[in-house]
């Protein structure tokens, strides 16, 4: 089997829950090897989080696959001596405590680039490692409501609304894996090691693009408008015979194919019409006429209609829809299943990145707690299976 782009690349995770694992889950994907380090006897706090198939989190199993799993005691001076072992084999560490808590532990970054002076330290939480927020908690629901995002989600009769998966740590999870990969880079280079500080808050506010931008140039505090588009229109949700289909006709080239579609090309010299910016401030008329035409059709003829006239359009899925459509679970493959030894098959969903000459999919499932435990002690940092058993004995594993 071909390896992956990221092989010979040692990563210790020290993350939690979502945000740190989602990074160094794609890492694995890629072919890094990604040592999940947990608490002996309790483990990652995901692990007690929902679903469950056969008393197994699926949640832990899908941002925790095809890593190698070994407890340890960070607190106990045998387990940290154990640690700094892995540091000195090791190209990344990512961890997702709050700030101080490293240094608490004495394993700040630069206590642990005297070890590894080549190490790439990947930190994620929620407010990042400086300023006046640094030593606050923070989980992806702060992200979104601190980063401005749940105050432009929902509609302008609704409250602010948290996106219906955790954004914040997804994109915190992405930056992170972005700011890691960039500082490998540079560390093969240069042999330079580097702290990477990522802030889910950061982060949400890094993705908020034209909605800064519109406070920034207009000094307009942009509001909740649905699924209408600041920028551009029609872009929006429309009524079909059996639910809302998206319509994103976002330049006068799309605007005028789908004025043709509805039989409609008049409105293309419609003086309220005729450029974007006006589209935008006359966006209730368009959504009436479009409406008038689209509500004549399911929301599959919709999509099929317009997407064959080179708009593009789209059903609002609901994930039985997501699973089971040709296109992303069938040739984009993104939701493989793993044989995990407790739950058994497991689908999970994969990696979006897709490679010409290298696979970046999944290539086992998420280990026990402590699984590994010995072929990392001994076989990856060469101790005796007596001495092994000296750390169970101790409790610094």
């Amino acid at each position: 089997m071909s390896k992956g782009l990221l092989d010979g690349i040692v990563v210790l995770d020290l993350t939690r829950v979502l945000a740190g694992p989602y990074c160094a889950a794609l890492m694995a994907d890629m072919g890094a090897t990604v040592y999940k380090i947990e608490q002996p006897g309790k483990g990652d706090d995901s692990r007690q989080m929902g679903p469950f198939q056969n008393g197994e989190s699926a949640y832990f199993i899908n941002c925790n696959r095809g890593k190698l799993g070994c407890t340890l005691n960070l607190k106990s001076a045998e387990g940290k001596q154990l640690f700094f072992e892995m540091v000195k084999k090791a190209d990344v560490l990512l961890e997702s405590f709050r700030p101080g808590t490293m240094e608490k532990l004495g394993l700040s970054y630069d206590t642990l680039k005297e070890v590894n002076p080549g190490l790439i330290y990947g930190s994620i939480s929620g407010f990042g490692h400086t300023g006046p927020y640094s030593k606050r908690a923070g989980y992806d629901i702060i992200g979104q409501a601190m980063g401005g995002l749940m105050s432009t989600t929902g509609w302008e009769d609704t409250p602010p609304t948290r996106t219906g998966t955790p954004m914040g740590d997804v994109l915190g999870g992405l930056s992170l894996a972005i700011g890691v990969l960039a500082a490998l880079n540079n560390k093969q280079r240069t042999g330079e090691g580097e702290k990477v500080d990522v802030s889910l808050v950061d982060s949400v506010v890094s993705a908020m693009m034209n909605i800064n931008m519109i406070y920034f140039t207009e000094g307009r505090i942009p509001r909740r408008i649905g699924n209408r588009y600041e920028s551009t229109y029609p872009y929006d949700s429309f009524k079909a015979k059996d639910g809302d289909a998206i319509i994103g006709a976002g330049n006068d080239k799309l605007f005028a194919l789908l004025c043709k579609e509805m039989g409609k090309e008049e409105l293309v010299l419609d003086e309220r019409f005729n450029t974007v910016t006006k589209r935008v401030a006359n966006h209730k008329a368009i959504k009436e006429l479009v409406e008038a035409w689209s509500v004549n059709y399911t929301v599959n003829e919709l999509s099929d209609i317009l997407n064959k006239a080179g708009i593009p359009a789209s059903p609002i899925n609901t994930i039985d829809r997501v699973a089971a459509d040709p296109h992303i679970a069938g040739a984009r493959n993104m939701f493989p299943v793993l044989e995990h030894p407790v739950a058994g098959k497991v689908k999970i969903t994969n990696n979006q990145l897709k490679f010409t000459n290298k696979k970046a999919d999944p290539s086992a499932s998420s280990p026990l707690l402590g699984e590994h435990n010995e072929e990392i002690f001994c076989s990856f940092l060469g101790h005796t299976k007596e001495e092994f058993e000296t750390f169970i004995e101790i409790g610094a594993i």
